[in-house]
């Protein structure tokens, strides 16, 4: 990042007074915006050593006694970057993204850390993995929750998660998709607003998932594996008929269940543009059918075999992207919903991949050389405190260029086009702001 405003130190001061009133002792106030600096400011390394000796070279030991030990508790910083975020980008056009970001290491010491399949690098790697939760708005995402995923090979052994201080709370194992929904509840009650869920096939193929945010009243829209069963939107439970033997006690769905690739393959499939991309309009085939998805309870039936009942309705939504490559989707919108708006809805996820890069490449979330529980997290909780004061920044900067526009356009003479008006192209860009 290119220092061209110095300014900046004294903004994110002002901006991070409220987090500060809720850390209380003097030292962790000092020791805050020190940290949070050393991640936005310039550098290859966000680390504690390399920050503190850039920044303040006598105060690493309390830099590092505030990230990795010292007692202090993170909810209500936790509590205040909701209250932040919602302000930036809360809203019933907002969408909250559900995600989770790879962070490769060396060693078996670092909490969390195992072999897992890492989706940034495409394969199974040593690393730790932390279920993200991305508030997003006019794409301007703000992240709201990083939480690590503790593998079986570490729940199993206790010894190894008190090592870590791993918190009693934590130490059971829970499934990617419980602990994301723990997340959701948590935002829910801070009174963060969004319209809509979304999630890749790691967490839409999760009934329990689909049906917690069905029963929590969320509309949400969730990538699905090819193979995931369905039943065509007419289907009935009928009774069958018994030839001999005991009459029979419970319903049977009239059709089988069948794979969403294959409810899809007679479809009408339309070429949908959904938003404007770096190299032009982004587009791909699109079909859509009303179904009833099959995770309702699991029932055997004769010359069935094994078949779970049809469930809720939703749309089936499938996408043959120009590469060639061919993806699925359930959502829960209503059933007047148009296939444009199906199709943006599905696609407004990407902007949770930016903001994993940016935190990444950008504030050092990937670059925590500590071993704890408490330090890992802490070190997550700085980087989306960072990454909010940029997006501020960045929303700032829109607005004043926005009305610099205006002052621009009601300046020029009769029967010139007004520039904005020239331009389709937004005044908030992809990019974070330059410092």
């Amino acid at each position: 990042m290119v220092n061209t405003t110095p300014k900046w130190e004294d903004e994110l001061g002002r901006w991070l007074k409220p987090f500060l009133d809720r850390l209380g002792h003097k030292a962790r106030r000092r020791m805050c915006p020190l940290y949070i600096s050393g991640l936005i400011g310039p550098g290859d390394r966000k680390s504690v050593q390399p920050m503190a000796a850039r920044l303040a070279p006598g105060d690493y030991d309390q830099l590092h006694h505030f990230i990795a030990d010292g007692v202090w508790d993170a909810a209500p910083l936790e509590s205040e970057l909701l209250v932040q975020a919602d302000r930036l980008v809360g809203g019933s056009d907002a969408v909250l993204v559900i995600d989770d970001t790879a962070m490769p290491k060396k060693g078996d010491r670092s909490v969390g850390v195992a072999p897992q399949y890492a989706s940034s690098l495409g394969k199974t790697a040593n690393c730790q993995t932390l279920v993200s939760l991305t508030l997003a708005r006019g794409e301007v995402p703000v992240m709201v929750a990083l939480r690590l995923f503790v593998p079986e090979s570490w729940t199993s052994n206790p010894v190894r998660l008190k090592r870590a201080g791993v918190p009693v709370e934590h130490r059971a194992a829970r499934t990617k998709p419980e602990i994301s929904l723990a997340e959701i509840d948590r935002v829910i009650a801070s009174g963060v607003r969004f319209g809509c869920v979304l999630a890749d096939a790691g967490y839409g193929l999760s009934a329990p998932f689909r049906q917690g945010l069905t029963t929590r009243g969320l509309v949400w829209a969730v990538g699905i594996p090819r193979h995931q069963k369905v039943y065509p939107v007419e289907v009935k439970l009928i009774w069958p008929v018994a030839g001999r033997g005991r009459p029979r006690k419970r319903h049977i769905p009239d059709v089988l269940s069948t794979a969403a690739e294959d409810m899809l393959a007679n479809a009408k499939w339309q070429n949908v543009s959904w938003r404007n991309g770096t190299k032009g309009r982004l587009e791909a085939r699109f079909a859509a059918v009303r179904v009833r998805t099959a995770d309702g309870p699991p029932q055997r039936i004769k010359d069935m075999g094994q078949q779970h009942l049809p469930g809720d309705e939703a749309w089936l939504i499938g996408e043959h992207r120009t590469s060639g490559e061919k993806k699925y989707y359930l959502a829960n919108l209503p059933a007047k919903t148009k296939l444009r708006t199906l199709a943006a809805t599905i696609k407004a996820r990407w902007i949770c991949q930016q903001a994993h890069q940016q935190l990444k490449e950008e504030l050092g979330l990937d670059h925590f050389e500590g071993r704890s529980w408490q330090g890992l997290h802490r070190h997550a909780l700085m980087t989306m405190i960072a990454y909010a004061f940029l997006q501020h920044r960045r929303l700032a900067q829109a607005g004043r260029k926005k009305k610099n526009q205006r002052s621009t356009a009601s300046a020029e003479p009769a029967g010139r086009t007004p520039s904005h008006r020239r331009s389709h192209r937004s005044t908030t860009t992809s990019a974070m702001p330059v410092l």
